[in-house]
């Protein structure tokens, strides 16, 4: 573990070229550094069409029916 805290920037040097690293106290292994991808970048407004007006007002008779319906296959 003390070899881990002095040579820091070089196993994190290893995890970013692709390379796990298992940290081990007394001879038993405790921990891993991993290399994790970036999240995804979210493209917002990608869904052509518009929201119908209405879409707050609450719904109707029937249809609050059919939501109530068993559901089939």
């Amino acid at each position: 573990m003390q070899d881990a805290k002095t040579r820091f920037s070089e196993l994190l040097n290893l995890v970013q070229n692709g390379e796990d690293v298992v940290i081990a106290k007394a001879g038993k292994p405790v921990a891993r550094l991993v290399k994790i991808d970036p999240p995804m970048q979210r493209r917002l407004g990608f869904l052509k069409g518009t929201v119908p007006e209405d879409v707050l007002e609450p719904a109707g008779k029937e249809e609050l029916d059919a939501w109530e319906q068993p559901l089939t296959s």
